[in-house]
């Protein structure tokens, strides 16, 4: 029996037309697409195809069990992800073995901070499986910035802000160039480690890169609690000719 393939498709940070030639190819062809989604929300990734799948494709919308209900800290919210992962494996797998290819949204690229890691993982050992790269959201960021990003012999650093506030100012003071993602709820921290590591002034926000209500806009100005879809960035100033 010819077994079906699995595959992890980077769809950038946002727009149609930010999808590679490849991801393009298969997300218009594919007769069976998954992707992630918080429960009751269409989620970002199926957002993203709007209007290019088949008029016959079976979706499979693969629901978080939880997201910020239950600290990362407490063993239950591993204990719950691992157990919704396994099963999303599982009808993965199945599909698979019945000889379906299946295409997996993915926002940005797969293996940058994606959720489709954790298939596969789960996936790879067992059944055929293919990761299509694609523009990560914080190259769309400092692109929106319209400014270079690093030069010559910067160093990149590239933090969450869900990290502890003294590692994130420790991090954000040794660095050239710098990306800090999951802002959100975490930005005042985030804004006071930058103020620690007195690089405030520097610091860029950029919500919905490449997306429709993209705004860029001085870090040091911004009060309000941002959307998840959030990047903070700081410009490297190295060498150059």
């Amino acid at each position: 029996m010819n077994t079906g393939r699995i595959y992890g498709v980077g769809l950038g940070p946002g727009a149609q037309d930010l999808l590679s030639v490849r991801a393009d190819r298969l997300v218009r062809g594919a007769a069976h697409v998954a992707y992630f989604r918080k429960a009751g929300r269409n989620g970002q990734a199926r957002a993203i195809v709007e209007g290019m799948l088949r008029a016959d494709v079976t979706e499979f919308a693969m629901e978080y069990p939880v997201t910020t209900e239950i600290p990362l800290s407490d063993p239950r919210y591993n204990k719950a992800l691992a157990g919704f992962y396994a099963d999303c494996t599982a009808h993965l797998r199945a599909l698979a073995g019945a000889g379906s290819d299946v295409v997996v949204l993915c926002e940005g690229d797969p293996f940058f901070y994606g959720s489709f890691m954790h298939l596969y993982t789960r996936l790879k050992d067992t059944t055929p499986i293919e990761v299509v790269p694609g523009i990560t959201g914080m190259s769309g960021a400092w692109t929106a910035t319209g400014a270079p990003f690093t030069w010559g012999d910067d160093v990149l650093s590239v933090v969450m802000g869900t990290l502890p506030e003294d590692t994130l100012a420790d991090r954000i003071a040794h660095t050239d160039a710098l990306v800090v993602m999951k802002i959100g709820r975490n930005l005042p921290k985030v804004k006071r480690a930058l103020q620690t590591a007195g690089r405030l002034r520097d610091a860029w926000i950029v919500e919905y890169a490449q997306m429709p209500g993209q705004r860029v806009r001085r870090l040091a100005d911004v009060e309000e609690v941002t959307p998840y879809f959030s990047i903070v960035l700081i410009h490297g100033q190295g060498r150059r000719p």
